[in-house]
C-alpha cells in the first residue's frame, strides 16, 4: 500500500480557477489559528483554515515569516512525538 493512500485528498481552486489535487499531510493548530499542511506531486504547500459562515476555506500564507515560523514549530513537533510505525496499521 502506497503512504499516500492513507491520507485524505483535497481538490483546491485557486483564484485563477485552477484545481489542484493534494494529500492532507497534518492538520494542526498554532497561535488560535488552524492550519493544513498539503502535498502533490510538485509542492508541499501550508493554508491556514478559516471558517466563513459555518463553511472551512483554506487560505495561503503570503507572510515568509509566518510560513518559515510554523514550518519550524511543525518539525520540532513532529521530532518531539514521531508517528507510529505504520505497519501496525496494516
Amino acid at each position: 500500500m502506497e503512504p499516500n493512500e492513507l491520507r485524505d485528498h483535497i481538490t483546491v481552486e485557486d483564484e485563477h480557477g485552477n484545481e489542484m489535487d493534494y494529500a492532507v499531510e497534518a492538520l494542526f493548530d498554532m497561535d488560535e489559528h488552524s492550519y493544513a499542511l498539503l502535498s502533490s506531486d510538485d509542492e508541499t504547500v501550508l493554508m491556514r483554515v478559516e471558517d466563513h459562515q459555518g463553511e472551512q476555506h483554506l487560505v495561503g500564507i503570503t507572510d515568509p515569516e509566518e510560513r518559515d515560523a510554523l514550518l519550524n514549530a511543525y518539525e520540532i513537533a513532529v521530532e518531539a512525538n514521531p508517528a507510529e510505525d505504520n505497519e501496525n496499521f496494516y
